[in-house]
């Protein structure tokens, strides 16, 4: 047992050890995969410059702010594994590895030797390459133009904090020992720059000479006459309309796979078991709630008076004790099973809907880069439009949801509600919920125009107190 066991140690450690050694190389090919997400978005997005405004003035102010947020991401995920880089080879005395000035290791020489791998020098080459690559990524990143990308964003506003702020760290770093450009990070893995940056007058929310919008219109100009800018053009028409079609697909599979999941698992894997519960179970209650009992009650009353008042005027023979109550039978028993039924199928609901959300879910998981594209383009649609017609969306949504009229449609929401899972209708939880919530909604519908519609587009606020009134 005892030998066992400090086998097992002995094997955990090595595993640890393994692994513990293993970090620089993993936290290296990080943030090279990071640089190669940042070159990658440059390529498909910005011809090949670097992610601003100035190099693809077309994207609204959403698509570049989506654009920062992934640059800002990547760049921290590059500061991180570099500190850890620097930090672990540190520790393992990487130095005198990749040094090729110094002595190699023994160890790693035997084990690069034994596998086959490339020899001593070639591993330099490729580290200092990764890192040269790292290098040349995120220096077009450290001038003072890019600090500018700001899309003119208000104040203290959310997109305002996507923004990469600079950094005062110390001056002369080092990065590493083959590294040419080391002017993002020093040895600790920390920004820093070789010469001090200006603030910039953008930042400091200066009034503009000239809008916007019109020197986006002359950037887009000197664009199109610019040798070349036709195929960039038809490149760019070719990306935003690949960009529609996915949006549109992935709509629909939001919709159409959760419907058709709800009803395969009703129709064919929920079902079939309520059903043989229901059926051979001679116990099992008629009524899941007192609601559908009180109405079986009221249509067995009604068929008893509309055949009394049919006998009455002559429209049907009279009828004995007996041959009512047998026809009241026949009824009683063809009401039973109408509302067994409804009562199986609510429940068949219950499961059949939970198994749908569980599949909305996993696709919203699974498919996170068609999520985003699907945030793009409804970004683009919505900021696409003009100031009347945000107007009028914001006056159709608020008058439907949180308007004079809105209690009668959330009384009809919440009572097919109800009806669809089976439950029983609670009028003090209704009036309570609507005297609640579409207060709720309104002040969240005015917060929005208030803290991000008004800044973000004046003129569709304006426009829609105009309507409004």
């Amino acid at each position: 047992m005892a030998a066992a066991d400090s086998g097992l140690f002995q094997q955990f450690f090595g595993n640890t050890n393994q692994w513990f050694r293993g970090t620089p190389e993993r936290a290296l090919d990080q943030a090279y995969d990071a640089a190669l997400k940042i070159r990658s978005i440059e390529n498909e997005h910005f011809q090949g410059e670097k992610i601003s405004p100035e190099s693809h003035p077309e994207y609204s102010d959403r698509a570049l702010s989506y654009f920062n947020s992934e640059l800002k991401k990547y760049l921290k995920i590059i500061q991180t594994r570099l500190i850890v880089f620097n930090a672990s080879r540190s520790v393992l005395g990487w130095s005198e590895q990749i040094n090729p000035d110094s002595g190699i290791n023994l160890e790693l020489e035997q084990k690069v030797t034994s596998n086959g791998s490339l020899p001593h020098p070639k591993i330099v080459a490729a580290i200092c390459e990764k890192l040269d690559y790292i290098d040349a990524v995120v220096t077009r990143y450290q001038s003072p133009e890019f600090l500018d990308f700001s899309v003119n964003f208000p104040p203290n506003s959310p997109e305002k904090s996507l923004l990469p702020t600079p950094t005062k760290t110390p001056q002369n770093p080092t990065l590493n020992p083959g590294s040419k450009n080391n002017n993002f990070l020093n040895s600790n893995g920390t920004p820093s720059s070789r010469k001090p940056i200006k603030p910039s007058l953008r930042n400091k929310n200066s009034t503009r000479v000239l809008p916007r919008s019109l020197l986006r219109t002359l950037s887009r100009i000197k664009q199109e006459l610019r040798p070349g800018s036709e195929s960039e053009i038809i490149e760019s028409y070719k990306q935003t309309q690949k960009r529609t079609l996915e949006s549109v697909r992935f709509i629909l599979l939001l919709i159409l796979i959760p419907l058709l999941t709800q009803q395969l698992a009703k129709n064919f894997v929920v079902g079939p078991i309520i059903d043989h519960v229901f059926t051979n179970k001679e116990q099992t209650p008629i009524f899941i709630n007192m609601d559908m009992e009180e109405e079986a009650f009221i249509e067995l009353k009604h068929y008893e008076e509309r055949l009394k008042f049919k006998a009455l005027i002559g429209q049907a023979p009279s009828l004995t004790s007996e041959e009512l109550d047998e026809k009241l039978k026949e009824k009683a028993q063809e009401i039973a099973e109408e509302y067994k039924g409804d009562s199986g199928g609510a429940i068949k609901n219950v499961f059949a809907d939970i198994i749908s959300v569980l599949m909305f879910a996993f696709i919203l998981v699974s498919n996170r880069s068609e999520v985003e594209t699907l945030k793009l383009f409804m970004g683009d649609l919505i900021y696409g439009l003009s100031d009347s017609a945000k107007a009028f969306i914001i006056i159709l949504s608020t008058d439907m949801f949180v308007g004079f009229h809105s209690p009668h449609g959330w009384e009809v929401i919440l009572e097919s509600t109800a009806r669809h899972f089976g439950l029983p209708e609670n009028r003090e939880f209704n009036f309570l919920f609507i005297a609640t919530f579409p207060v709720i909604l309104d002040a969240v519908f005015k917060y929005w125009i208030f803290r991000y519609l008004n800044r973000s587009s004046p003129s569709a606020v304006s426009t829609y107190k105009t309507m409004n009134e």
